[in-house]
């Protein structure tokens, strides 16, 4: 089946990717290998992060691509192979999988969304960082390790206390 995509040279996009056995917690477990290998495919595929959340089983990012250039879909085949290449092979392997040579790691599609103007571009900028208290693993976003809500902190464009009001919501199990 053929998907189609909105790819849009020179385009910001927000993406989620999902581990395919969502319980595996490998995305922090080698932080450092994925941080590499996004690095790697970065210098040879430029784009720009303008954010990213690594949680357990799955991660949220936003990345603006050159102005001459649309090919999402090769950059995160290259993150997913080179990622996996790098980790020890302990995941479950179905035979369509193993049919075509493929590790069971990553759930083979990934989400993507055009972002449309600066009012989407901020709400899901607020999705990314707000992700991993929405998932129950921190009371504020700040408190989240593998997030770019560092960068902004550090720039000054958000507080350590950002969003307070929606992680006291979030903590008190309302959606």
């Amino acid at each position: 089946m053929k998907y189609k995509r909105a790819w849009q040279a020179g385009g910001a996009y927000f993406f989620t990717v999902n581990l395919a056995e969502r319980s595996r917690t490998l995305l922090l477990d080698h932080i450092d290998r994925l941080r590499d290998t996004v690095r790697d495919v970065k210098q040879n595929h430029p784009f720009d992060i303008l954010a990213w959340v690594v949680l357990p089983d799955h991660l949220h990012t936003i990345w603006s691509l050159p102005e001459s250039d649309n090919d999402c879909a090769m950059r995160w085949m290259l993150i997913k192979a080179g990622f996996s290449r790098g980790i020890p092979k302990e995941e479950t392997i179905r035979a369509t999988r193993q049919r075509k040579r493929e590790r069971g790691i990553w759930q083979r599609r990934f989400w993507e969304h055009l972002i449309t103007d600066e009012n989407d571009l901020q709400r899901h900028m607020d999705y990314v960082h707000i992700n991993p208290v929405k998932h129950g693993h921190v009371a504020r976003a700040s408190e989240w390790p593998y997030s770019s809500i560092h960068r902004y902190i550090r720039q000054g464009w958000m507080t350590e206390n950002w969003a307070a009001e929606t992680n006291e919501r979030f903590a008190a199990g309302e959606r």
